[in-house]
């Protein structure tokens, strides 16, 4: 679509989405990618309903990085993909677009929505709304399972020593239940082989009492951009509704 563009940030590539009438607020979704990097701009339907929402988005890529706070050599040998995002990519939106948290939801998918859950429970502030669909959380077991070959689970070798310093690192070990995203929601289709992985956040985020909404049951093609396609109407809306309500929060000043 023509509203996308391929960018540079910090000098590292990032794709942007600009709505013909961007919402008067400056709500914008920040996308992380998956694991095999498909780019948004290759599916139509995110593009539509930016469109309708009036939605800006920024989609920074960084490769196979995991989106950790821990340096990757390939991405860059000196920043992390995390340090990228809450650094460099929200400069960038404050200077380029004068948009500031919480006026920006994180968005992941697959690798990229489980970053975005994890950034989110780190930096609940930052970040008070998260979307996350088919994320990996439990990527610390296809560490144990895989080779530092494997193109899509060899870098965690690369960024962990073991399989444990993985698992303290997953996104259900940075919850705090006093410290958290005020709205979040997390989707899998049940055939998906990360789902029990999910249900494991989802058992933990109950039982804290954290709230949180969620789809486990939709059936709609496995793990990728067919599933994200089709929960993306209801994804998208979610984030354009959190994000006003997040705004109606604020005090009001000056």
């Amino acid at each position: 679509m023509a509203n996308w563009q391929t960018i540079s940030i910090a000098n590292h590539p990032a794709e942007i989405f600009v709505p013909t009438e961007p919402g008067p607020h400056g709500e914008t979704v920040l996308y992380l990618h998956g694991v095999h990097q498909g780019r948004m701009s290759a599916h139509p339907l995110f593009g539509e309903l930016f469109e309708r929402f009036g939605l800006r988005c920024v989609a920074p890529i960084t490769g196979r990085s995991w989106w950790t706070n821990r340096n990757w050599p390939e991405f860059d040998p000196h920043l992390s993909a995390e340090e990228h995002v809450t650094k460099n990519v929200l400069n960038w939106l404050t200077e380029t677009w004068n948009c500031h948290p919480p006026q920006i939801a994180l968005l992941g998918t697959s690798m990229g929505g489980q970053g975005a859950l994890r950034m989110a429970y780190k930096y609940p502030r930052l970040f008070p709304v998260v979307a996350a669909l088919s994320p990996a959380i439990d990527y610390h077991e296809r560490m144990a399972t895989s080779r530092p070959s494997d193109p899509d689970y060899g870098p965690l070798h690369e960024l962990y020593g073991d399989p444990e310093q993985a698992r303290q690192d997953t996104a259900t070990l940075w919850i705090h239940p006093l410290n958290y995203p005020v709205h979040q929601f997390f989707a899998c289709d049940p055939t998906d082989h990360w789902w029990n992985s999910i249900e494991r956040l989802r058992m933990k985020l109950s039982s804290l009492g954290i709230p949180f909404e969620c789809d486990l049951e939709t059936i709609a093609g496995g793990h990728g951009f067919g599933y994200y396609t089709a929960q993306a109407e209801r994804t998208i809306a979610w984030i354009a509704d959190r994000l006003r309500k997040e705004r109606l929060r604020l005090p009001i000043t000056g």
